[in-house]
């Protein structure tokens, strides 16, 4: 493992173990009689509490990683680990329920349910957990709150701008207080100074919370102001200054 992968060390001891762990992760694609290897032997730690970004270009394979992490896209080699449990060797069930409880994601566009309010959208993981609905909404409303809406609990998506339904979908992805929180480009469908905003957002919450935050940017200036920054070039992930 490189030093870009390291884990942070607090003190004189090793540290924490990660919370997310990937382990010599390969994954290629088919393209017609080609086939494209997209991740190439990838291993990466999070360490509770940290942020970290990865940067590429477009079609580096950003997304196909940040999908293998939260256990959306099955590598083809390697694995994934999450608090020490092998997230492919979990059945579909047992991995879903990892995801509902143990990973949030935020993704470039909110994917907030057009015909649900904001309190009802952000309620609902916690509803699919089983969770008792008045305690849910309660829940829901308090996260809403700390994202800045409080005064917009009953209005749906189409009525809040941009950067609101952003901060539902912030929300959302921390009502039921995961371990990580998963980022595909968060901020790269708003205006430069509400992404700016929504980012700042996440790096407070990541900080209050102690949510680890893993986001995959093509956003430099955004990227640098996380813990640690690695770039995704050529399958290979490589440590940044």
């Amino acid at each position: 493992m490189s030093d870009a992968e390291q884990p942070k060390r607090t003190g004189g001891g090793m540290g924490p173990a990660p919370v997310l762990e990937a382990r010599a992760v390969h994954k290629s694609f088919r393209q017609g009689p080609r086939e494209v290897r997209v991740l190439e032997s990838v291993d990466l730690t999070l360490n509770a509490g940290e942020s970290l970004a990865i940067v590429g270009a477009s079609g580096a394979g950003k997304s196909t990683l940040l999908h293998i992490l939260g256990g959306l896209d099955e590598p083809d080699e390697g694995e994934v680990l999450i608090n020490g449990a092998s997230l492919w060797s979990l059945s579909g069930n047992e991995r879903s329920r990892m995801r509902n409880h143990s990973l949030g994601f935020v993704y470039q566009f909110h994917h907030l349910l057009a015909e649900f309010t904001a309190l009802e959208n952000v309620a609902m993981p916690l509803l699919i957990r089983g969770e008792d609905t008045g305690r849910a909404r309660q829940q829901a409303a308090e996260i809403l709150g700390r994202v800045g809406l409080a005064e917009r609990l009953d209005h749906k998506p189409g009525e809040l701008s941009g950067g609101e339904r952003q901060r539902a979908a912030v929300a959302r992805a921390l009502v039921g207080s995961p371990c990580i929180m998963l980022g595909d480009e968060p901020t790269g469908n708003l205006d430069e100074r509400t992404a700016g905003q929504v980012y700042a957002l996440m790096l407070e919450l990541n900080r209050e919370l102690g949510t680890s935050l893993l986001l995959v940017t093509h956003d430099r200036t955004l990227a640098a102001r996380m813990d640690r920054r690695l770039e995704l070039h050529l399958g290979r992930l490589h440590a940044m200054d």
